[in-house]
């Protein structure tokens, strides 16, 4: 079925977009909250009405989105992660950690967005990030990951080789006693 989108709606598109969806999900979601509305003249002639307007958002997004750009390609990710001795890291970097970085530096940028090359990082070292804003603008991200030894589970390791659990007595020694 042919609709034209009343509203934003997120993985379908923008307001003014004309989709073609599955009857249901045009019956049972989107007319129901008013983000769509059918595909016919009468529709039509008024999205083309307010088509100054739709235009007018869109370019206010791409403005918004090459502002973000310039702030975020300027941003170092500069993450410290527990790693051994030889850089290789105790756990990865994902998009997900690279989000969290950012929404605490005042971005507001989904992790499904962030596209690392090779998907995690796993040792120390100096990568770069793809964030995809809107339409075809891009930021390209630098992030420095930075190793640190966590003594406690050096620690840990050499203890459990270096204290072995005391054998029981075996009982050729219990018969000599």
């Amino acid at each position: 079925m042919k609709v034209i989108l009343n509203e934003d709606v997120k993985h379908l598109g923008e307001m003014g977009d004309v989709k073609n969806v599955a009857n249901g999900y045009a019956r049972n979601f989107l007319f129901p909250h008013m983000f769509a509305v059918p595909y016919n003249a009468d529709t039509v002639a008024y999205f083309e009405g307010r088509k100054a307007e739709i235009e007018a958002r869109k370019e206010a997004k791409r403005k918004d989105a090459a502002s973000t750009k310039d702030k975020l390609e300027a941003t170092l990710v500069d993450l410290t992660v527990p790693a051994a001795a030889n850089g290789k890291l105790y756990g990865a970097v994902t998009s997900q950690t690279v989000a969290d970085f950012l929404n605490k530096n005042g971005f507001d940028i989904e992790r499904k967005r962030i596209e690392i090359q090779g998907v995690t990082i796993k040792s120390v070292g100096h990568y770069t990030a793809l964030i995809h804003l809107y339409e075809s603008t891009n930021a390209e991200v630098k992030i420095s990951v930075k190793g640190q030894t966590t003594d406690s589970k050096a620690e840990e390791v050499s203890s459990k080789k270096e204290a072995p659990a005391e054998p029981a007595e075996t009982p050729a020694e219990e018969k000599a006693e």
